[in-house]
């Protein structure tokens, strides 16, 4: 024969529920903002790369960006110039990006001492940027290795030392502008979809019968 619970027994069950209770519906919501700042910063191996081709007008020198073969990266380079095309991957889901120089495939890399260097491996995060659009709408681009430290170019078109560049400084303010005679894709352009008219099988035909019924 099963003991009889006790008066007692029962109210510790639930005052033990009650606790339990308590504790769950007083945890605080998930902080999206903070998930999507931290998955941002991780490298994202999953999705497939968005590429885009653009070449980065530089506010200060009136000129391109560009890769030169001899890996040297300046802001000298004239519109359409074929060493200012760059191609730009995306590196995470966020705005964390890999710049390369279409022409000669070098990266855009910044070392230790803050000075931009061209890399055939552009794997490591000192080759990474964060794009920043600013509120006069042009992009700065910050090093996602050496954090707070901006990709940037003197009047002359010379790289700047990324341990002296500040978010508001106009060496650090780039507009991205499509490579000369490159139109923009246009919606109408897009190619239309194609259906697959795939043949019915039996059961699909008596799906169909019956719901037309």
């Amino acid at each position: 024969m099963r003991p009889i619970p006790s008066r007692l027994s029962y109210l510790f069950l639930h005052l033990f529920a009650f606790c339990y209770y308590a504790q769950v519906t007083n945890q605080s919501p998930p902080n999206f903002t903070q998930h999507v700042s931290e998955q941002s910063k991780v490298t994202d191996r999953v999705s497939r790369r968005l590429i885009r081709i653009y070449q980065l007008y530089s506010r200060t020198s009136g000129k391109h960006v560009q890769v030169l073969p001899n890996k040297k990266i300046n802001a000298m380079a004239d519109d359409g110039d074929v060493h200012a095309k760059l191609i730009v991957e995306t590196d995470t889901f966020g705005s964390r990006v890999r710049i390369k120089g279409a022409e000669t495939g070098f990266y855009i890399c910044m070392n230790k001492r803050g000075k931009l260097i061209g890399k055939k491996n552009g794997q490591g995060r000192d080759c990474i940027f964060t794009e920043i659009v600013l509120e006069n709408n042009y992009t700065a681009l910050r090093n996602a290795r050496y954090e707070g430290w901006y990709m940037a170019f003197t009047r002359r078109g010379r790289p700047r030392k990324g341990s002296r560049t500040r978010q508001h400084q106009r060496e650090v303010h780039f507009m991205k502008r499509l490579p000369k005679g490159q139109q923009p894709t246009h919606p109408s352009h897009h190619r239309p979809f194609d259906f697959i008219h795939y043949p019915f099988s039996q059961r699909t035909k008596r799906t169909r019968d019956s719901s037309e019924r």
